[in-house]
């Protein structure tokens, strides 16, 4: 399916992933101009990408960017028994895979490579990052899930009884917790039309995906020295979800040498799609403001660009 607005085209397609599942990807390209660069879009848990990540699409888009997104298993339009991620290792490889095809295509050799993270998204952007440590150019993290914040999880004596349930009872969805929805979106609005979107998941987290969000977690918390891209990190001090301490820790003892935090006062964890429109505004000419000082520096963002530029040969410094 395609469509065409004054300024952006969109698609939609489906792939198939190395398991036989089907996983629904989009994207949105500007319709009138060659894109500054690429822009891969990952999710937050529960959620899509064609309907709940469109606006953020459609505003890089104007900027000059073209956007790709992708559902993940057992998520949006996907394949997959919903909210279920059975292996968060294998998820991420889906999207590796299909992200980096397209940047292999002719057609986007030589535009730089840019990751769009929020929430659960961060994680994957994250680990995106550790499997292919120079092939990316930049990332944005919005409220990312390094650590899920303490008012969010279950005591640790119940953590401990749903670990060993989770390898004899994985999809059941019994895991306790607070409406998410609920205490993420500061517009009631976008709390009503994420509760409306039939591709968004709503109930309560199944053992096994609960498991492997805390597993996947606690492992970038011990390892956030290892992240060497250029990122800007971005979370509302208000956020009940994702914990911005540990975003402060990312941006300290990351090994980039480009890296920029920004928190917010009084903002939640939705700061894409879920704040007032001022808020959103703010959030955004920051976002659009770092993508366009590093999109069209000739220098090159990262190693991976270097070594694009000069045939595989790495220039330091």
């Amino acid at each position: 399916m395609a469509s065409q607005t004054d300024d952006t085209v969109y698609e939609e397609s489906f792939i198939k992933n190395s398991r036989g599942m089907k996983l629904f990807t989009c994207k949105w390209v500007p319709a009138k101009q060659e894109p500054k660069a690429l822009v891969f879009i990952c999710h937050g848990y529960a959620m899509e990408c064609s309907i709940t990540m469109n606006s953020t699409a459609r505003r890089l888009v104007k900027a000059g960017f073209a956007v790709y997104g992708i559902d993940y298993e057992g998520h949006g339009k996907s394949d997959g028994l919903s909210a279920y991620v059975p292996n968060f290792d294998q998820l991420v490889d889906d999207v590796s895979t299909h992200y980096t095809s397209i940047c292999e295509r002719e057609e986007n050799k030589g535009k730089k490579r840019f990751l769009l993270g929020e929430s659960m998204g961060g994680a994957v952007l994250l680990l995106l990052h550790r499997k292919k440590p120079e092939f990316w150019d930049g990332a944005i993290l919005a409220a990312p899930m390094c650590k899920i914040a303490e008012d969010m999880k279950p005591n640790p004596l119940v953590i401990s009884i749903l670990s060993k349930l989770s390898g004899v009872i994985p999809s059941w969805k019994i895991i306790p917790g607070q409406d998410i929805i609920e205490i993420a979106f500061k517009q009631p609005e976008i709390r009503k039309q994420v509760r409306e979107n039939r591709y968004c998941y709503k109930g309560r987290p199944r053992l096994k995906t609960a498991y492997e969000l805390l597993r996947v977690s606690t492992d970038l918390e011990k390892r956030l020295n290892e992240v060497s891209l250029p990122f800007i990190v971005l979370h509302g001090e208000d956020d009940k979800v994702t914990d911005k301490a540990v975003s402060g820790e990312l941006y300290e003892v990351a090994s980039s040498w480009d890296k920029t935090l920004k928190l917010y006062p009084g903002m939640w964890h939705g700061l894409l799609y879920g704040e007032t429109p001022e808020n959103i505004d703010l959030v955004f000419a920051d976002i659009i403001g770092w993508l366009d000082k590093r999109a069209s520096d000739g220098k090159g963002g990262s190693e991976s660009e270097r070594k694009r530029r000069t045939g595989g040969i790495s220039l330091k410094g």
